[in-house]
């Protein structure tokens, strides 16, 4: 189901992950995109959106470049994937080197490093609500939860590394997956026919 109204302008696409990344700080930039691209412009579904973000998380690099890129082929395609990249990489990219300049100026200011904290508790926030978000929609029955609840314990609690925890985890998924759907799968195939 395509949930974009219209074609999404460059212009636009440039404009909403150019301002992600200049005013993202601390982190956070997946739940904000997911803010931006499907809450305020309705661009994408949460599924589509939630979709490319499972994808994002397996592949090398940076998850909001990746989600950056995933949500601009999404909607334009190799020019799309292109703009929302440079668009992502360009704002910070020029601050740094404002920072950079500025540094020891930006550590006298009071309240500076307050302010910092803040933004970063702020993208606490917006990753929790990606986190529950996140959990509404892929969480439709207990299999998926207990995947959800273990994966979590792995990582968070027992500081399992993350790249043996997925290993293990992501058949285990897919095959609870396969399990839960092939009945529904030969029931449509018999109604088929």
């Amino acid at each position: 189901m395509e949930t974009v109204p219209s074609r999404v302008s460059l212009l636009s696409l440039y404009r909403v992950f150019f301002e992600v990344g200049l005013f993202s700080f601390g982190g956070g930039l997946v739940p904000w995109i997911h803010r931006e691209v499907v809450d305020v412009r309705k661009w994408m579904s949460n599924e589509e959106f939630l979709s490319g973000v499972a994808l994002t998380q397996v592949m090398p690099g940076v998850n909001s470049t990746n989600t950056a890129i995933y949500v601009g082929q999404r909607l334009r395609g190799l020019a799309g994937a292109s703009t929302a990249l440079l668009a992502m990489l360009t704002g910070p990219f020029c601050a740094v080197l404002l920072a950079a300049v500025f540094y020891q100026q930006l550590l006298g200011l009071p309240g500076f490093q307050a302010a910092m904290v803040g933004v970063a508790a702020a993208a606490i926030g917006m990753l929790l609500r990606m986190g529950i978000v996140s959990a509404r929609v892929t969480v439709k029955s207990l299999p998926p939860l207990l995947m959800m609840i273990a994966t979590f314990a792995a990582v968070g609690i027992f500081r399992l590394p993350l790249i043996p925890v997925v290993c293990v985890m992501a058949p285990i998924s897919v095959a609870i997956a396969w399990f839960l759907s092939a009945p529904k799968a030969a029931a449509v195939a018999e109604d088929a026919e």
